[in-house]
């Protein structure tokens, strides 16, 4: 009994301790930084850069010292004949004699080093390298831009789902209550019947949303999940609020940032490609040029008869070359001609793309601190709106009860009270959404 009393004890700790492996606790910040180092897109952007990392270093191996060995056996099953004229052996004139040279079996060993000298492909295919690892380099700080923003507005929507379903469960409650005491007042003979159906048309509502916000809660820490890589049904627990969090972002000093866009990773994507077509464009012109290679190698060969390679009596005989080979392009029928031209074509496009990409990034720049400014001014003026709601709608409550308001008034300061509860709410989100957008665009990711 004992016995089984600690196993099931030790078992008990061990599922603790995995359900406990399956909570997470996240401020925004947290959120950020775990997200960046798990997110799944983030990890493969990473793995792009050590992918580009070895490709730059295969190129490089391009233009190092090859060695390469070779073992050729090979077995006549039936030996070439050469017909040699029969004087030479004395035979008749005009006549052939048939003979088969060689061994039936010969081995061959081989071993060579290459060297490639000269080559101008090479040259820019090394340039190539260098600027296909900073365009993997660009392409993680983008997604990890993005995946900061998307955490953010991920963050934001959890909080958002969770205040509009305490703000409805509240609004709900007061309503049950208001409810309530007009069924007793209509039940006394004291009110009339509409007063109850239209405080039960706004329950029913406030119910239906209420139940609608609770599903959209569960989409939202999903979301939240998949954006932090971690699986969608993990318990994720937030210690942020949505009000802290709206007043830490109301930042004016980033309004006041200058608009540089060599910051903006779309102007260095851009600037990269650019590069890209220029080293294109050299590449043609150097298939041109011609390529020197120097090799050496040597080896040995063995014949005989019998498969006796192996054995301490065979005579091997040794070869070695030594030689530099030069290839030299004459002529393509215009073929490189239409390349280079081809690649001169795309390299102006990549400098109109620049251009064009510039233009577009200052008006973005300019687009986002305006939606910034607005946001704050928005949450403002939400603000002090909720606060007017809040004051007619308990004023109309007050007013209802005493009978001198109607049901249907009552219902409309509820119904405004409830929009402007909602519009505050989305101003709040709005405010941290748009601080992450312009942040986004400006590549200031640390204020």
């Amino acid at each position: 009994m004992k016995n089984k009393l600690i196993l099931i004890f030790s078992l008990l700790i061990i599922v603790k301790g995995f359900s406990q492996e399956n909570l997470y606790n996240f401020s925004l910040q947290g959120a950020i930084d775990y997200a960046l180092e798990n997110n799944r897109t983030a990890k493969n952007a990473s793995r792009d850069i050590d992918a580009a990392k070895k490709q730059k270093w295969e190129t490089t191996t391009i233009g190092l010292p090859q060695i390469s060995a070779s073992i050729d056996y090979n077995n006549w099953l039936k030996q070439q004949v050469s017909l040699i004229p029969a004087e030479f052996f004395g035979g008749n004139v005009g006549e052939f004699a048939e003979v088969a040279f060689g061994t039936k079996q010969t081995m061959n060993g081989t071993i060579k080093l290459e060297q490639l000298i000269f080559d101008g492909s090479y040259l820019v295919g090394l340039q190539s390298a260098k600027v296909y690892l900073e365009i993997s380099k660009n392409a993680k700080e983008k997604t990890d831009l993005e995946v900061r923003k998307a955490v953010i507005n991920a963050y934001g929507n959890v909080l958002l789902a969770e205040e509009s379903v305490k703000i409805l469960e509240r609004n709900m409650d007061v309503l049950k209550k208001n409810l309530n005491e007009s069924t007793k007042i209509y039940e006394n003979g004291l009110g009339d019947e509409e007063s109850v159906e239209q405080l039960q048309i706004t329950l029913s509502g406030i119910e239906s949303t209420l139940n609608n916000t609770s599903r959209l809660k569960k989409l939202a820490y999903q979301m939240l999940n998949i954006t932090l890589g971690i699986d969608i049904n993990n318990k994720t627990t937030l210690t942020d609020s949505l009000e802290s969090l709206t007043a830490q972002n109301i930042v004016l000093d980033l309004l006041e940032v200058e608009d540089n866009i060599d910051n903006n990773i779309d102007y260095k994507i851009a600037k990269n490609d650019k590069t890209s077509k220029e080293l294109l464009l050299k590449l043609e012109k150097s298939k041109a040029l011609p390529t020197l290679k120097g090799f050496v190698n040597g080896g040995y060969s063995g014949n005989n008869n019998n498969f006796s390679f192996l054995e301490k009596d065979q005579k091997w005989f040794g070869s070695s070359l030594l030689g530099v080979s030069m290839n030299i392009p004459i002529f393509s029928s215009g073929g490189r001609s239409a390349a280079t031209q081809r690649a001169k074509i795309n390299l102006e496009k990549a400098k109109e793309d620049l251009t064009e990409t510039e233009q577009k990034l200052k008006l973005q720049i300019a687009s986002a601190k305006s939606d910034y400014q607005f946001a704050i001014e928005d949450y403002d003026n939400k603000k002090q709106n909720l606060n007017l709601a809040e004051r007619i709608e308990a004023k109309n409550q007050i007013k209802f009860f005493e009978g001198i308001a109607t049901s249907f008034e009552l219902r409309q300061a509820q119904t405004q009270l409830y929009s402007s509860q909602q519009e505050f709410l989305q101003a709040m989100l709005d405010v941290i959404n748009k601080k992450a957008e312009l942040e986004t665009v400006l590549n200031t990711t640390n204020n």
